[in-house]
């Protein structure tokens, strides 16, 4: 999507996750009245032959073919967590979902609890509250461009841990349905606005060759948060009581928000992450065999010496998108028998990493590297590849 519309259709796609969430406890209980507890699961289970129809039916746009061939799986893997672990952008979205998701799966895990031993109800009243909180969930998307627009990514998310922590302990303190009922409105709707703006948030952060990747490393962060959050709070429940698991969780939302702040989303969004391919592929004599490396990249600069400190501090931007987009073991060295030399080094696995790190240079990258080279005294910089020569 354009990143313009990129927030409605997160939403939208929310949305029918929430509509679902709202309306199939309803029809899952009526059809266990009529026909029984095993007949929602079968009927679940065929449900799945349309979407795998709908699937193999799919055809992905059509984008221009690659002269590079795909990445092997385990190499995929490693530049995707490489590339995440050197992008802030994409690292500070990481940081607020795992403060958000491990407070906020208390209710989702207790909720059964709640319904059973706080209220003394049953199924029908864990399937009103479910019920509750997809139905607000869909009310609040259609609130969230207008929330957005007024607050912005970071305070909207802010708000959603609060009303979320608002709603933890009403679910502690709830002795009546309807208390219940209040929480999980208050609930669906901050879930809604937080899931939203986080995965957009991961989305502007990413440009097109790992966003999938990228993506991936964000879902498998939300649904570890999840996963470690209800086991925490199920523990704190055996250890104390229900309610004290609730109000600590509650307590837990509330203390995240100040301690994440500085971790600032969608801060991706206004950066051209499109490919730049202002590095020409290296000049060669003859053919080199495609995983032959690795290969030792230098580029050297000439700067005036007064400079020195300025350039250094330019360069050090540089080394995190060298090292982001698929090199390693960066360095910048200088010449202590000609002052004013410096040669900066890395290394990437094969001669095909190589030439995938030229076509992964963004247009933002550019901007970056124009701060370096007018240091530069005279032309060049000049960049030479070197590969190992070593065999086995």
């Amino acid at each position: 999507m354009p990143k313009p519309d990129l927030p409605s259709a997160v939403a939208a796609n929310s949305v029918g996750i929430n509509v679902s969430r709202a309306i199939g406890p309803a029809l899952g209980g009526i059809i266990v009245g009529a026909f029984g507890i095993a007949a929602p699961f079968w009927l679940d289970a065929f449900s799945n032959v349309g979407v795998i129809a709908a699937l193999i039916w799919w055809r992905a746009p059509s984008k221009s073919a690659s002269a590079l061939p795909p990445e092997p799986f385990g190499s995929a893997i490693r530049t995707g967590l490489r590339y995440a672990r050197y992008n802030p952008h994409l690292r500070a979205t990481l940081v607020r979902t795992v403060a958000f998701f491990v407070p906020a799966s208390a209710y989702w895990a207790l909720l059964p609890l709640v319904a059973r031993t706080q209220i003394a109800g049953g199924p029908a009243l864990y399937g009103v509250l479910l019920g509750a909180i997809g139905a607000s969930a869909v009310g609040g998307a259609f609130l969230l461009r207008r929330l957005r627009e007024k607050l912005g990514a970071d305070s909207l998310v802010a708000a959603a841990t609060l009303g979320t922590a608002v709603a933890t302990a009403l679910f502690a303190l709830a002795r009546h349905p309807a208390t219940a009922i209040v929480a999980s409105f208050i609930a669906g709707a901050s879930w809604i606005a937080a899931v939203s703006s986080l995965n957009v948030s991961a989305q502007v952060a990413l440009p097109e060759w790992v966003r999938g990747r990228g993506l991936a490393m964000y879902v498998t962060v939300m649904f570890g948060a999840l996963t470690m959050g209800s086991a925490i709070w199920g523990e704190v429940a055996v250890a104390a009581d229900l309610p004290a698991a609730l109000l600590l969780a509650a307590v837990a939302a509330a203390i995240a928000i100040p301690l994440t702040w500085r971790w600032k989303l969608q801060t991706g969004a206004n950066i051209d992450f499109s490919p730049s391919m202002q590095w020409p592929d290296p000049v060669t004599t003859h053919a080199i065999e495609a995983d032959r490396g690795p290969v030792l990249v230098t580029v050297e600069y000439r700067i005036d010496p007064k400079n020195r400190t300025a350039f250094l501090h330019a360069i050090g931007q540089n080394s995190r998108e060298r090292r982001r987009d698929g090199a390693y073991d960066w360095g910048i060295y200088e010449d202590s028998a000609d002052e004013g030399r410096f040669i900066e080094t890395f290394l990437t696995d094969s001669w095909l990493d190589d030439l995938r790190l030229h076509r992964r240079v963004t247009k933002a990258d550019r901007i970056s590297e124009q701060a370096v080279r007018r240091f530069q005294i005279g032309d060049g910089p000049k960049t030479t590849h070197l590969i190992s020569a070593q065999r086995d």
